[in-house]
């Protein structure tokens, strides 16, 4: 690792933690030729993942390109960036646990509205109509009384354990 400062190679790792729930390590280094500390973290990265098109095209997992639809979706939205953070680990962990090589479109995109629906409704409904390429108004207002009325139900449940 490059000193920040003076581009020196020569730095040593002072200190190292996991964070992020175990799936990166933050590391606290010092550089030997002028002294500078400062910190990297190291994260797991999917590699030779290819994305199938709708149109057939193959493209390579870019992980750029799944953060810049959720920032879209949660936009003016209120979240922590920790919790962000662990979403995108979510969505990760759950491609590799599908073991393959290559992922289509639409599975990715049921992965992230698995994930993004319980991290925020608003932005899942965002995605949801982009992704599901909702036609209509008609389409827009199914998904939003599936979201309620599921919403309504577990509600419900909460409701009676409280009662027992």
């Amino acid at each position: 690792m490059n000193c920040p400062i003076c581009n020196s190679q020569d730095t040593k790792v002072i200190d190292s933690r996991l964070s992020g729930e175990g799936f990166s390590i933050r590391r606290r280094r010092a550089c030997r030729k002028c002294n500078f500390r400062f910190s990297t973290l190291e994260e797991v990265e999917i590699l030779d993942l290819v994305v199938i098109k709708r149109d057939g095209r193959r493209e390579t997992y870019n992980r750029d390109k799944l953060i810049k639809g959720l920032r879209t979706s949660l936009e003016k939205r209120p979240y922590l960036e920790e919790n962000f953070h662990k979403l995108i680990r979510e969505i990760e962990r759950d491609i590799q646990k599908k073991a393959t090589s290559e992922i289509t479109t639409k599975q990715l995109g049921d992965i992230v509205i698995k994930r993004l629906k319980f991290f925020d409704q608003v932005a899942y409904i965002r995605y949801a109509s982009v992704y599901r390429s909702f036609k209509d108004v008609q389409t827009f207002q199914k998904e939003l009384n599936r979201l309620l009325k599921k919403k309504t139900a577990s509600v419900r449940k909460i409701g009676k354990k409280k009662r027992k």
